[in-house]
């Protein structure tokens, strides 16, 4: 039988142990790298995947100098060399250097350290994203370290481009939130949404997106404003808009939709919207299909809401993307679909009941059905 994937074990394991013991125990030879490696390796097996990095973290207060400066210095010089500039994406490096800058936050968070903390953060995040522990200081200490975050957007390595985006994201998934207000970073984001680099990029459209859920006008008049400087390459810029405005299209914004090009009311008809049964058996799949004509020439961007029941007897939309496409005039297209209800997700408990299906094209719902799911 084939063992079960484990990203904690992956990730953090013996021999990403060995290797950071071995690279302090080159720059501080009083390490005891036998003790530590057992005091560390110890507790994996009861530990989850953030639990891990904060052992470390704890394991390295334990076995370095007690003074914090000296400490901290001992692992910037026995980090590895700084991540490739030549990969431009998707270079995150090697998640055990996460216990680095948590020992910065929970040792270095404080009036006296705060500028050799900031410049410790800075190092690190050449190796690996430091974007979890920068936001213990910018809560405590929003004016320096938004000032810090400032010189990283105009730095030559993109991996501290990226944290003046990537830190600052006022809805970072599984981070700690931020108390400052959420247009702040916007001069951040105004030095960084013409680079040159996708990993940068791509964290400026997530950053809009997430500050869409709290303030829409401002991300569209943002990207406005971006989009008509045409300081971006136009398909970088076309990138980062569809990026940035997709919680904004499912959620039918007009004003999205017509910047990337869909209109409200398209000149289609709808022929159908038929569903294959009525009936759906958690383990089974819904399947559906939805026939268009086009009336004239059209770009349409079609979605499917379902609305699961909950466990009180209401339900929740989930928009779910179809089909992206540009019809001509007098072209007819059959879409079809296949969306499985599966036992045991570990993203969302299924209740037996009525469900509802909504076909949305360009933002408006154009037709709704209902089906039962029943659990055996």
């Amino acid at each position: 039988m084939k063992e079960k994937f484990s990203l904690k074990d992956e990730l953090f394991n013996a021999n990403k142990v060995e290797m950071i013991t071995q690279e302090i125990k080159e720059v501080y030879g009083l390490f005891e790298a036998k003790k530590f490696k057992e005091d560390v390796l110890g507790k994996f097996p009861e530990l989850e995947l953030k639990e891990r990095i904060y052992h470390i973290r704890d394991s390295l207060k334990k076995y370095l100098p007690d003074e914090y400066k000296e400490a901290v210095n001992i692992l910037l010089q026995a980090l590895p060399p700084e991540l490739d500039q030549r990969k431009q994406d998707d270079d995150f490096g090697d998640f055990i250097y996460a216990s680095y800058s948590e020992y910065v936050v929970a040792y270095g968070c404080n009036d006296e350290q705060l500028d050799f903390s900031l410049q410790a953060l800075r190092e690190i995040t050449k190796r690996f994203s430091v974007e979890f522990a920068i936001r213990d200081f910018v809560n405590n200490y929003p004016s320096e370290t938004l000032a810090m975050l400032e010189v990283c957007a105009r730095s030559e390595n993109y991996h501290e481009r990226r944290l003046a985006s990537e830190g600052l994201r006022p809805k970072l998934p599984w981070a700690k939130k931020l108390t400052i207000a959420h247009d702040l970073p916007l001069k951040h984001l105004d030095l960084l949404y013409t680079d040159n680099t996708r990993y940068v990029t791509r964290s400026v459209a997530n950053h809009l997106n997430d500050i869409s859920k709290i303030d829409a006008r401002l991300v569209l008049k943002t990207l406005k404003r971006w989009k008509d400087s045409a300081t971006q390459e136009a398909k970088e810029m076309t990138f980062i808009i569809n990026h940035a405005l997709r919680t904004l299209v499912k959620e039918g914004n007009e004003e999205a939709l017509a910047m990337l090009g869909y209109h409200r009311e398209p000149a289609i008809e709808v022929k159908k919207v038929n569903l294959k049964t009525s009936s759906v058996t958690v383990g089974e799949a819904l399947e559906f299909e939805v026939e268009i004509v086009a009336e004239d020439k059209v770009m349409l961007m079609v979605d499917y809401v379902l609305h699961f029941c909950t466990k009180k007897g209401t339900r929740r939309p989930k928009v779910h993307k179809l089909k992206k496409l540009t019809l001509q005039k007098g072209e007819a297209v059959m879409l079809k679909k296949r969306h499985p209800f599966k036992a045991n997700m570990s993203t969302r408990t299924l209740y037996a009941g009525e469900h509802l299906l909504e076909v949305q094209i360009n933002g408006t719902i154009i037709e709704s059905k209902t089906f039962e799911l029943t659990i055996n």
